[in-house]
């Protein structure tokens, strides 16, 4: 089996407890202020593994060039743009509208990767992103297939409109990430991407910091009060940061984050094992297109 693909796995399962933990600091931040957490401890962290990889390991840090730094930066200002259109697409419609809308995450990836990036999919691999994105569908909506209709039934709501800029932009995203990854001349896939990772990190905790300093300063003294609650986001989010990182650095970029749609699967079996909930047939419906459009991508690809 390929590396990447257990990173993936990896990094879906930490990115879905890191969400879990996220909503239940909502109460205690603002949106933006839940966001920073995700960057202000996993920054750290981040550099720390990379700090580990140089002096515990003897690796070198890649040649970092003005061309690596301005792609990492615009992926990291990608996610914290992404994240806010997601968030907005909730307020004004649902959680569920956003979600579907946000998961074509996907179909841009893939479009970046065949058109921009110069990495073409194999026509199985796209048949299985859709087949995937079907799947996501229908999980976001717990299985109740005939409430798809209507989240696919107004496509001009501001709401979808949100959700899919939030996908496009999360497509920037993992895109840029993937070229700067690229731009690293030196070093296996683990040291290259790390050194994306804490660079990306580092740009995100400045860049959030000076927004909340200036539009909602008292979020940076809640941020820090709560940091045994919050400090757990940040492990979680730099761990599945991490392996999107490296996965990435391993694979075509639209590849990793298909098989990343897995998340959804483990939200649904661990929702099934706390609440002790009988899985309708639209929810096993949902899973099983997932799990088949994983493996429909990975036998095509």
């Amino acid at each position: 089996m390929p590396l990447w693909i257990p990173i993936t796995i990896a990094a879906a399962l930490c990115q879905n407890i890191r969400t879990t933990m996220q909503q239940k600091i909502r109460g205690l931040l603002s949106v933006d202020g839940a966001n920073f957490v995700r960057y202000l401890y996993g920054a750290p962290l981040a550099l720390a593994a990379l700090a580990f990889l140089v002096w515990g390991t003897g690796r070198t840090v890649p040649t970092i060039t003005l061309a690596f730094l301005g792609l990492v930066t615009i992926a990291g200002v990608a996610q914290i743009v992404a994240t806010s259109l997601m968030i907005h697409s909730f307020s004004l419609r649902n959680f569920t509208v956003g979600t579907v809308y946000s998961k074509t995450e996907t179909v841009f990836v893939a479009l970046f990767a065949t058109y921009i990036a110069g990495e073409p999919l194999a026509f199985g691999s796209w048949i299985g992103i859709f087949v995937c994105l079907g799947g996501v569908a229908i999980l976001s909506v717990r299985g109740k297939l005939s409430d798809i209709r209507s989240v696919l039934a107004d496509l001009t709501h501001k709401g979808a409109v949100y959700g899919i800029l939030s996908g496009a932009v999360f497509a920037i995203a993992a895109g840029t990430i993937r070229e700067a990854s690229k731009l690293l001349p030196e070093g296996d896939f683990m040291i290259r991407g790390i050194t994306v990772l804490a660079c990306m990190n580092t740009i995100q905790v400045v860049l959030m910091a000076l927004y909340l300093a200036r539009r909602d300063r008292p979020q940076l003294g809640k941020v820090w009060h709560n940091w045994r609650s919050s400090i757990w986001v940040g492990i979680f989010s730099v761990l599945g940061s991490a392996g999107w990182a490296l996965a990435v650095t391993l694979e075509n970029a639209a590849l990793v984050r298909a098989v990343g749609q897995i998340e959804l699967v483990f939200t649904f079996i661990s929702s099934r094992l706390v609440l002790k909930e009988r899985p309708s047939l639209g929810e096993w419906i949902g899973s099983i297109l997932v799990v088949g459009g994983v493996v429909l991508i990975l036998v095509t690809r």
